[in-house]
């Protein structure tokens, strides 16, 4: 499904999904924002989406800078549709979790993302409703992790699931003011951040595919988008297991690797 939002600005948006989210979004006629903290692939990516039509306006910052976030979404003018996928991802690796890993985890996958999403509402708030009747979309990166305490990512599972059930939530309120939130929940992506994953993924499927269902189900007004359905059930299934029993089945796999 193409896109059809004419003021998109991502997170994130130097690889992987989101990477693959800008891509979908650029066409003539659409402004795209994008940000990343890698100077070289950012503008590769803006490169590519300006090769497609649309006029991008990249911005090299981290979004657990609270101030260069608001400043920057502040500055773009109408917002149509913002997401805030930047996020980052390690495990256990079979021992305790580092203490610095857990902290950088929650600093960028939701306080990044609350620095990206607060900002955006007040913004939309303060616009005219577009054509179709919405000031304003917010879509917030969580996973199907979200669903699952796995013991070998717990800083990653809970930083998913709250900000899964903060966007849910937020909405039921939001839509009195013309604003929409959105919960992106995918499964297994092939990005650089699962390419060091030792363990089976079931399900994989390419960025441009998650992007496409992303966008999809973000036009189709859902609040949840979780794909794909297979591994969705599997996810709501295993969270739904006692914990000694979810324990006792993730120690019979490979956990998931500490950052480097």
């Amino acid at each position: 499904m193409q896109a059809a939002w004419d003021h998109v600005l991502i997170t994130g948006a130097s690889s992987g999904l989101g990477r693959a989210l800008a891509l979908a979004c650029a066409r003539p006629g659409a402004t795209l924002h994008l940000s990343g903290r890698d100077a070289a692939r950012l503008e590769d990516a803006a490169a590519a989406c300006r090769a497609i039509g649309a006029e991008v306006r990249p911005a090299v910052l981290s979004v657990t800078d609270a101030a260069a976030m608001a400043g920057w979404i502040g500055g773009a003018g109408r917002l149509d549709l913002v997401i805030a996928n930047a996020g980052i991802s390690a495990g256990t690796g079979g021992a305790t979790e580092p203490a610095a890993q857990a902290r950088a985890i929650f600093e960028t996958n939701v306080t990044g993302v609350l620095n990206t999403a607060l900002p955006a509402i007040d913004a939309m708030a303060a616009q005219a409703p577009g054509a179709d009747g919405v000031r304003g979309r917010v879509a917030v990166v969580a996973s199907l992790a979200a669903f699952v305490a796995a013991p070998g990512a717990p800083a990653y599972c809970a930083t998913k699931s709250a900000v899964q059930r903060w966007a849910e939530a937020l909405d039921a309120t939001e839509r009195a003011r013309g604003i929409r939130l959105h919960a992106i929940c995918p499964g297994y992506v092939r990005t650089p951040m699962t390419a060091a994953n030792a363990f089976p993924m079931p399900f994989l499927m390419d960025a441009e595919e998650a992007a496409r269902r992303t966008l999809a189900g973000i036009a189709r007004g859902q609040v949840r988008v979780a794909y794909p359905w297979p591994t969705y059930a599997m996810a709501r299934l295993t969270g739904a297991l006692t914990p000694a029993l979810r324990a006792w089945i993730f120690s019979r796999v490979a956990a998931k690797g500490q950052a480097r």
